[in-house]
């Protein structure tokens, strides 16, 4: 176990070891993640009853060889629990249209039923997958790790699907869409 970090006099003022955690408080860590832009994700799981999944903003490409996916998942998810049930899960990048549907996979009081209401959905793989989404992949878990309070999931690329548009992205708490900083044909 390594020793805890050095402390500054002044910051030792502020810090009791005994109640605090080192660092900088949860809202000021939030604070700083909303200025993260990311794309939107669902993140779906075959669970005992039926399809799982949830919006994700956490998922981030991990290698090329092999193909590997790494997605942050909350601790004590369904999703989560599905995941690790069954060993595979699928991405779901979604098109800037679909705020409405990540809207729906975000709220941790809907059932899954009403989460998936209206999806165009089939499996592969036996993992549930949504049709429409700007790109998706089924993985398989390769690792699974708990840090603080989420969970990092590492799947391999077992099947992808890559359409066209343009993505969904989450920053500063709020949907947002891209747009082009210089057009195209200017390079």
């Amino acid at each position: 176990m390594s020793a805890p970090p050095q402390l500054t006099a002044e910051y030792a003022t502020y810090y009791d070891p005994l109640h605090d955690d080192p660092g900088p408080g949860a809202a000021r860590c939030l604070s700083l993640y909303a200025k993260l832009a990311a794309g939107v994700t669902v993140v779906t799981a075959r669970g005992e009853d039926g399809p799982l999944g949830m919006t994700v903003s956490a998922v981030t490409s991990l290698s090329a060889r092999p193909p590997l996916l790494l997605a942050c998942l909350r601790d004590g998810s369904r999703t989560l629990s599905a995941v690790r049930a069954h060993g595979a899960f699928a991405v779901h990048l979604l098109r800037e249209e679909q705020h409405e549907l990540a809207g729906r996979f975000a709220n941790p009081t809907a059932p899954a039923a009403e989460r998936f209401a209206g999806t165009d959905m089939r499996e592969v793989l036996g993992v549930p997958v949504i049709a429409g989404a700007l790109a998706w992949s089924v993985c398989l878990v390769a690792d699974l790790r708990r840090y603080g309070d989420h969970h990092l999931v590492v799947g391999q690329a077992a099947a992808v699907h890559v359409g066209g548009g343009r993505p969904l992205l989450w920053h500063d708490r709020r949907f947002r869409s891209l747009r082009d900083l210089v057009p195209e044909d200017t390079e």
